[in-house]
């Protein structure tokens, strides 16, 4: 199976793809959409989960989102038509550091893409170019709640701790308006659900052949978190707002 295929599955139950709830992501867009008629982008949209709650709670929202899955795009036009927002929104089948637009966004979004960029940083440098004077940036970031093991780092990054994290943040010119720092049970329920979606996924298919693999990879995903990182790593969302220009 290759990883996309297992991330949709492993999400099933849990379609944001970051250790949040529900009641976290409904407040991190409210701190971020301030008037209710704003252009939102989602750099790395993947199916579009936070553009099509923010479009179901704005009217007056427009969204576009850019993704290079085209399958989870797929997902993401189809959500969109079901929940009848799809005419106020755009996606683009890209990859997220080479999207250009004549635009500019109020809301600029970005969880779980940092990879497609180089990190945290030129996440946020990418944010810049499109954010309208004034706009805001969502981003999630992964953060060592205390000292990691070496495997630890090895396995999900070499982060931070969360003060050194926000320091970065504030060098390069931003000003955080409002952060979450991801609960344990969130941590833990993101854990859950996604190896809990894919096992369960393996075990009402055992004719496929690929649930032998994804019954493995649950597994072995779920024997990491308990074992290496689970108290260690977090997870910081902010809301910025440019302090330079």
């Amino acid at each position: 199976m290759n990883h996309e295929e297992i991330s949709r599955i492993a999400h099933a139950d849990h379609p944001i793809k970051s250790p949040l709830d529900d009641e976290s992501v409904r407040q991190l867009l409210d701190r971020g959409i301030t008037r209710g008629d704003e252009r939102v982008l989602d750099l790395g949209c993947g199916a579009g989960e936070w553009l099509l709650r923010a479009l179901s709670a704005h009217p007056d929202l427009h969204a576009e989102g850019v993704d290079i899955s085209e399958s989870a795009l797929a997902d993401a036009r189809h959500a969109a038509s079901r929940l009848g927002v799809e005419e106020r929104l755009v996606l683009h089948h890209r990859k997220a550091a080479d999207f250009t637009s004549p635009h500019r966004f109020d809301v600029v979004l970005s969880f779980g893409a940092a990879h497609a960029f180089g990190g945290l940083l030129p996440t946020l440098a990418a944010a810049r170019e499109h954010l309208a004077p004034g706009g805001r940036v969502l981003i999630g970031e992964g953060f060592w709640d205390r000292e990691p093991t070496q495997e630890a780092v090895e396995m999900l990054g070499d982060f931070t701790d969360l003060a050194s994290t926000v320091d970065r943040v504030t060098a390069d010119g931003w000003t955080p308006v409002h952060g979450h720092v991801s609960t344990r049970r969130e941590l833990d329920d993101y854990e859950w659900a996604c190896w809990g979606s894919l096992a369960s996924w393996a075990l009402d298919h055992p004719a496929d052949p690929n649930s032998s693999e994804a019954l493995a990879v649950a597994a072995t995903r779920r024997s990491e978190w308990l074992r290496t990182y689970r108290d260690t790593w977090g997870f910081v969302s902010l809301v910025l707002r440019r302090t330079s220009h």
